[in-house]
């Protein structure tokens, strides 16, 4: 008896109990990483989205409150695969999904060339970051600092530093006696170089506190 031959332009059957090829079984394994859904004005440097069904990270972030219109996040995003980079505008009525990363506490040692070393606090392995993968914020790390390094798939993503710190004033205007209006802020600079507005009696030599995320004065040091 003569085998059926398949005709010409039509897939051969495929065989149900085949296993499938490794190209296959590397298609069913990826799954899409767990997300939840933010607002445009609560995406932070360092966050991971899912945007235009690709994984990027936050670079930079920058709040803008327009005379006329909606509040925004002007985001630079930077593709986890790949060196793609994207400026896109977040309205914060908009709705981002956010990726879930695995979390873990990391301690900050130094600096070293343009790399930072950060020891696990588990397994004491440490790891090298560069500078601009932390970005602006690598001017708030001390020595000692604990940070939460996120990961996904082993590989880091971001860097999140504590929402606050204390850092000196070592340069302002002088402060002017009697005068404690805080609506008149004046330029600073702190001890690791970042500058920020300060209320008027603030002065040089003075501890405050800031806020990382956004590199505004909170208040006065204890």
């Amino acid at each position: 008896m003569l085998e059926s031959q398949p005709v010409l332009g039509q897939k051969p059957a495929t065989n149900p109990n085949k296993a499938p090829s490794a190209h296959r079984r590397r298609a069913l394994n990826r799954k899409r990483p767990e997300t939840m859904k933010i607002n445009g004005n609560e995406i932070r440097p360092g966050n991971v989205i899912m945007h235009q069904d690709r994984l990027w990270v936050a670079v930079k972030v920058d709040h803008v409150k327009p005379g006329k219109g909606g509040a925004y996040a002007q985001v630079e995003l930077k593709a986890i695969q790949g060196t793609t980079k994207l400026n896109e505008r977040f309205r914060s009525a908009e709705t981002v999904e956010k990726v879930t990363l695995e979390q873990r506490d990391f301690q900050y040692l130094y600096a070293q060339g343009d790399a930072l070393v950060f020891m696990n606090t588990e397994t004491y392995e440490q790891i090298e970051l560069a500078t601009d993968f932390v970005g602006e914020r690598a001017a708030f790390l001390q020595d000692g600092m604990m940070v939460t390094v996120e990961m996904y798939e082993d590989t880091p993503l971001g860097v999140q530093l504590p929402a606050q710190v204390t850092l000196e004033v070592t340069d302002t205007e002088p402060v002017v006696k009697g005068q404690t209006a805080a609506n008149s802020f004046k330029p600073a600079v702190l001890e690791n170089g970042v500058k920020t507005m300060v209320p008027p009696f603030v002065g040089i030599g003075q501890k405050i506190i800031v806020d990382t995320t956004e590199v505004t004065y909170i208040r006065r040091a204890d």
